[in-house]
């Protein structure tokens, strides 16, 4: 048998109780018409005042019980009640019950031998018969009704100096000791009844709570993100969808509402995931959802949308307070996270569209604060933007050049033109920059456009591979006396694949063009990636004879401890400088000239665009110059009458 635990304990007595009060009326109700019967019925002068004496106590009694069962039905039945006491009270009327009915048949046996003891007799019988059923709920009160109402007065009968009244006792007493052993069964059996209902509703409770626990878990597995505890897509559209089914359901007393929905994507999340490892960031992206749980937005839907973006929706919001809220989070979601007693920091950058002014669908509206996110964080990081018609038209001219620069190799679109930058003594010739061009349906797209699609949608490789290959092999068939270097520019992407070395290696070999006349070009912002591995890789180029130069200098991430350690062989200054040469370009020519002596690298000055440039240039120390002034980019063919006319009656110039 299951072990009773005080739950099951207190669930068994209010059942007791339930039962004991269920028949309560109906006992009470056959005493009050036994008693008065018995009290009444006869006219024995020597009995009469202690029976009118008794049944004024037993009419008290039942009375008193009467009003508790009513109390009990009225006010407890329903209720949630302390079964222990219920049961204790019910006792504590019967009891007595039993005790009035025992002194009544007791002083029956004493005086009175006739029709009215037997009578008696037999009604008191009656009593303790039906107690067996009756008070079945608790079986020590059924055990001693049974045998407070005959076993005294049996023995009162057996001690008789009348024959037949002891006969009729012993047979008291032996129905007596009967209906003991049929009350003892059937209070077992009572007992065993409830208990097993109580048992079959606790297993039915905990099969509901497992079902409850099961259908839960099915409904996180189905709906929730296992790592953050949000909407996961499926969900998120799920309930978006209703949203905007409930916002579009428009009246004159209830207009449409509009609905904000927010795209959220993390800033340098991917930095501190690849440097850090994947624990740093799955607990950046947990204590970013916390974030966003804890921030006040009424009846928002919050969702991770996959990797580190998360969606918020929400309702009844126009644009001035999407932005508002957008700010804030961007505030909450940019403050430092303590992991492994490291501080990092990701920012966040937010896109916005509305419904039903951007889109009337959810995936059109998810889509459009997508494209507001794309296009913010390419103007301006941990900023909100807005969804705007604008927008979608740039997106789709992205879109199309995309899919033209995956055949752009194939269709044979893409050419080099090179660039030539001279000493500034002499304005020798001493390399070519090679220039990426692109020409799709008869328009020209500048690099600057088309270079980060490539990178974007991971195209770099495979033309930065072709860059390289094409830019060498032209080099080689230069005159070779000449000594003309081959500089090529390389984006952060290709430089940090593990396979880049490889790339270099097969276009010298495959080109026959000597290392020590290639030059890779590398902007400043390869110094936001990991200083080490970027190290190795221009350390293995300079072993191999490459020269490595630093493109852009002074716009973006390099400091002179970082140059110091990297020791790479050029840097060429921004023309950005060169333009302020009458303001504070000057000053700063000047400043990268002292650390260039100090650090022992070149200097090379892009975007001179006049004589008087050219010429501040070369006082400043400047060691080579590129711009307009000297040429422009030079198509392939006509490099060869180029050289002819610059470099004609020239001896060859060693290699800086």
């Amino acid at each position: 048998m299951t072990s009773i635990t005080p739950e099951l304990n207190e669930s068994m007595q209010r059942d007791a109780a339930t039962l004991l009060y269920g028949n309560a009326v109906a006992g009470i109700t056959i005493s009050a018409i036994t008693s008065s019967f018995l009290a009444f019925a006869f006219k024995n002068p020597e009995t009469s005042s202690f029976q009118l004496v008794w049944w004024c106590g037993m009419s008290f009694l039942l009375t008193v019980r009467m009003i508790d069962v009513i109390w009990w039905k009225t006010k407890l039945h329903h209720t949630k009640f302390d079964g222990q006491k219920a049961v204790n009270r019910f006792i504590l009327g019967v009891n007595p019950t039993a005790i009035m009915w025992s002194i009544y048949l007791v002083y029956m046996t004493i005086n009175n031998d006739g029709i009215e003891l037997t009578t008696s007799i037999i009604a008191v019988g009656s009593m303790a018969g039906g107690s067996a059923t009756v008070l079945s709920g608790h079986k020590k009160t059924a055990l001693f009704y049974s045998f407070i109402l005959l076993a005294p007065g049996s023995l009162g009968l057996i001690v008789s100096d009348i024959f037949a009244l002891k006969i009729l006792g012993i047979l008291g007493f032996s129905f007596c000791i009967v209906m003991i052993l049929i009350s003892k069964k059937s209070a077992d059996f009572t007992l065993n009844t409830i208990m097993l209902k109580n048992e079959n509703l606790a297993l039915i409770q905990e099969m509901e709570e497992k079902v409850k626990q099961r259908t839960q878990k099915i409904y996180e597995l189905s709906n929730l993100d296992p790592l953050t505890g949000l909407y996961n897509r499926a969900a998120f559209l799920s309930h978006l969808k209703a949203i905007i089914e409930q916002s579009s359901k428009k009246s004159a007393e209830h207009p449409q509402k509009n609905i904000a929905l927010l795209f959220i994507d993390l800033d340098n999340f991917k930095n501190i995931n690849d440097s850090i490892g994947h624990k740093a960031g799955d607990q950046i992206l947990r204590e970013t959802s916390g974030r966003l749980k804890q921030e006040n937005l009424n009846n928002a839907l919050v969702c991770r949308w996959g990797g580190d973006e998360f969606l918020i929706a929400l309702p009844n919001t126009g644009e001035e307070s999407a932005i508002k809220q957008s700010l804030q989070l961007i505030k909450e979601l940019s403050a430092p996270h303590c992991i492994d007693n490291s501080i990092l920091t990701v920012g966040a950058t937010i896109g916005i569209a509305l419904y039903p002014d951007h889109a009337t669908t959810e995936d059109s509206l998810i889509q459009s604060a997508d494209m507001a996110m794309y296009f913010q964080k390419k103007k301006a990081r941990s900023t909100v933007g807005v969804f705007s018609e604008q927008m979608e038209k740039l997106y789709s001219h992205e879109l199309y050049l995309k899919n033209e620069l995956t055949k752009a190799i194939d269709n044979q679109q893409l050419r080099l033109v090179f660039q030539p930058l001279v000493l500034s003594s002499n304005h020798h010739v001493f390399a070519f920059e090679a220039l990426l061009r692109w020409q799709v349906k008869g328009e020209n797209i500048t690099p600057d456009e088309f270079i980060p699609i490539a990178e974007q949608y991971g195209l770099i490789h495979e033309i930065g591979a072709w860059v390289l290959q094409h830019a060498c092999m032209e080099a080689s068939r230069w005159e070779r006396k000449l000594q003309l270097a081959i500089s090529v520019n390389v984006s952060v992407i290709q430089f940090k694949d593990d396979n880049f070395i490889n790339i270099v290696e097969n276009a010298l070999s495959t080109s026959k063009l000597p290392a020590e006349l290639l030059h890779i070009e590398i902007t400043e912002s390869v110094f936001s990636a990991d200083t080490n591995s970027i190290l190795n890789q221009i350390k293995r180029l300079q072993a191999l004879g490459i020269k490595v130069s630093i493109d852009d200098f002074g716009t973006g991430y390099s400091s002179l401890s970082v140059m110091q350690d990297l020791a790479v062989n050029t840097v060429k200054i921004d023309r950005s400088f060169v333009n302020n040469l009458n303001g504070n370009g000057h000053a700063i020519i000047s400043a990268v000239m002292d650390i260039a002596s100090s650090l022992n690298f070149l200097v090379v000055a892009e975007g001179v665009e006049t004589e008087e440039q050219a010429q501040e240039l070369t006082k400043l120390g400047v060691h080579f110059l590129q711009g307009f002034y000297f040429s422009k980019p030079i198509e392939t063919v006509d490099i060869p009458d180029f050289l002819n006319s610059k470099m004609k009656g020239l001896t060859p110039l060693p290699l800086p």
